[in-house]
């Protein structure tokens, strides 16, 4: 049988790691050995940042949704629990733009909620 050779594909593996550490600091960037440490390292940082995000724009949401409660005079905990008690199915993210761009509209939520009460 004829004898294959590794270098290719190293070279192709390679590559591909310098690639993803374009932009790195220093030697991250050149050099394949900290290049693989720092691109697993910023794999984590993603994974991890995707959960993050979720948890950001929940709590964004919530604080925008408090302070136009706060505005119609009702606090964001009573809120919710007259919006569940009327029936009402609106998400958080969908609450939050309706108070920035229909004040009036969130005003009429906020009633029903309260007469819910």
């Amino acid at each position: 049988m004829a004898r294959v050779k590794g270098a290719m594909m190293t070279r192709k593996r390679r590559n591909k790691t310098l690639k993803l550490a374009k932009g790195y600091f220093g030697a991250k960037s050149k050099h394949f050995k900290m290049a693989k440490q720092q691109v697993m390292k910023s794999g984590q940082y993603a994974y991890i940042g995707r959960k993050q995000r979720k948890r950001d724009f929940r709590k964004l949401w919530i604080a925008r949704i408090s302070a136009a409660c706060k505005l119609n005079g009702m606090n964001y905990s009573t809120f919710m629990n007259g919006l569940k008690k009327a029936g009402i199915d609106l998400n958080r993210k969908m609450l939050s733009e309706i108070a920035i761009n229909d004040p009036g509209g969130f005003a009429a939520v906020v009633e029903k909620a309260k007469a819910a009460l």
